[in-house]
């Protein structure tokens, strides 16, 4: 178990150095504890999915199920290179993969730029492979997007979001913006944690910095 140690968890680590994983995927529950919506496929008709690492995901699901307009939500980790990794895996820093909330969403109740200002205002964006006291690129702040309109939204708000920033004094975004890949669940403890542990750790921390919505980037 030599990998758990000694290894720099703020770099993202190499696909021919990720830990292999397993091809067997980990059992989800079926059903969202909070909102008794499937965590899994299929969706409601008509539903869109929208992908969004900002730090621990105890929290930032926590965020998301409270959103009006979400159908479902569930925890688990992309971006990465690991196969089915276990939560402990991703902990080393040696999968690649990132901590990501997925949000299942009614796009006539909630819009995806909404979603996007929820993301941004959630955390701090511009801190690298960290949130907070969390380290390592298991935190690092990311949106997997799943058409050319949420990438092109994506963009658009970040850019919008960085002129705020700016002048409130913080450092440019970090934030990784992606085509979405596999999503693989994080283990069923893992999935609504806040809600079956009310007194858990949650590291969740915006910036305080109000994120515009609806804007271009040329308006802001």
């Amino acid at each position: 178990m030599g990998w758990l140690f000694g290894k720099d968890k703020t770099t993202m680590v190499s696909p021919e150095n990720a830990l292999p994983g397993r091809p067997t995927r980990i059992t989800t529950p079926g059903r969202h504890a909070v909102l008794d919506a499937p965590l899994a496929p299929p969706y409601p008709e008509g539903s869109e999915i929208a992908d969004f690492g900002l730090g621990c995901f105890w929290g930032a699901e926590r965020i998301f199920w409270q959103t009006p307009g979400v159908i479902t939500t569930s925890v688990g980790y992309a971006g990465g290179y690991t196969q089915n990794p276990t939560y402990e895996e991703v902990c080393t820093g040696q999968t690649g993969h990132t901590e990501l909330v997925r949000v299942v969403f009614d796009p006539t109740k909630v819009s995806y730029e909404e979603l996007l200002r929820v993301f941004w205002e959630a955390h701090n964006p511009t801190q690298g492979m960290r949130q907070g006291n969390d380290v390592g690129t298991q935190y690092r702040s990311a949106i997997y997007f799943h058409s050319p309109e949420q990438e092109k939204s994506a963009l658009t708000s970040r850019d919008t979001y960085q002129k705020v920033l700016t002048e409130s004094g913080y450092d440019p975004i970090t934030t990784e913006i992606a085509p979405a890949g596999d999503y693989y669940y994080a283990e069923e403890y893992h999935q609504q944690y806040l809600y079956k542990n009310p007194g858990g750790y949650c590291g969740i921390g915006g910036t305080g910095v109000s994120c515009p919505v609806g804007l271009t980037s040329g308006e802001a």
